[in-house]
């Protein structure tokens, strides 16, 4: 009986490993790209996923011209395989923070915006008050955030308005405003059904405002999908199109005159920024909300 102790451990160990794999095999759909990933070889993926088939007992994946794709057996597998991956880091970081809160860790996720322009002076004030709390965050489209909370990858989310069918709870929220932006060459004959609009990624949020305010005035103008915040707002400023963006988030260009506020129907809007927590959030990251709500700028909600 003492002799499966160890042994318990080394399964433990590599069913998680075969875990990962699937999981990122899911997420890239193919077996190179998971390997380089993961930074193995495509044989330990293919052996890994195929070790995990027979433990299910039915195929996960199947042959897809000259590469894979998951059977409908994996596709629903796939999603607990992340919860039970993201379960495992949550017990490792609850109980880190019980023990220790100021040398736990916690895990946050920001929708892009939020990553680049709310977060890091939070960051940066609550790494100077809790030194030794591990802070890991990801920054991604708002599709991206939630499923995260959802499948216990993160601890926080800061981001727009969560969906109603959110896991979490709303523990703070901060003001943001919406505006439609442009060069000062554009304010000239500015119509917003003829200026072409530039747009963010599939998924972001910010995107699927813009395109809701502009089927609110009936109008089809002329769009460009850029790949981040980033290149939405360099565009325009080059004067590529107009945009709706995070009015904080470009302040400094406003202050300099290299984009000016466009009178757009419906706009500005208000649109705040939520903390929002697991619905049983761990010491180390109760310590973050704490320091959330120490801000002037935030309000718990």
């Amino acid at each position: 009986m003492p002799a499966a102790g160890p042994w318990c451990i080394i399964r433990t160990v590599t069913t998680n490993a075969r875990l990962r794999a699937f999981v990122v095999l899911a997420e890239c759909g193919s077996v190179r790209a998971t390997a380089q990933a993961l930074h193995v070889t495509e044989p330990s993926v293919s052996a890994a996923v195929g070790a995990l088939a027979r433990d299910v007992g039915v195929p996960l994946i199947e042959k897809d011209g000259r590469g894979v794709r998951l059977t409908v057996a994996g596709e629903r597998y796939a999603g607990y395989a992340r919860r039970i991956l993201g379960l495992h880091a949550e017990a490792v970081a609850a109980a880190r923070s019980e023990a220790d809160p100021e040398h736990g860790l916690v895990r946050l996720a920001a929708v892009t915006t939020a990553g680049e322009h709310v977060l890091p002076d939070l960051l940066v004030s609550f790494r100077a008050a809790h030194p030794d709390v591990d802070l890991h965050l990801e920054v991604r489209a708002r599709d991206g955030v939630w499923p995260m909370l959802a499948h216990h990858e993160v601890d926080l989310v800061v981001a727009g308005r969560p969906p109603a069918e959110h896991p979490g709870r709303v523990r703070a929220g901060r003001a943001n405003t919406l505006v439609a932006v442009g060069a000062p060459g554009a304010v000239a004959g500015f119509a917003p059904d003829r200026t072409p609009w530039l747009l963010r990624e599939p998924g972001s949020g910010t995107r699927a405002t813009c395109l809701s305010v502009l089927a609110g005035l009936d109008t089809d103008p002329p769009c460009l999908t850029l790949g981040s915040h980033g290149a939405v707002v360099a565009a325009a400023v080059a004067g590529l199109g107009v945009t709706l963006v995070s009015e904080q988030a470009v302040l400094p260009l406003l202050a300099a005159g290299r984009l000016v506020v466009l009178p757009v129907p419906g706009t500005p809007l208000a649109r705040p920024w939520h903390l929002v927590s697991a619905p049983r959030s761990t010491a180390s990251a109760e310590l973050f909300v704490r320091h959330v709500l120490e801000r002037p700028e935030w309000s718990a909600s």
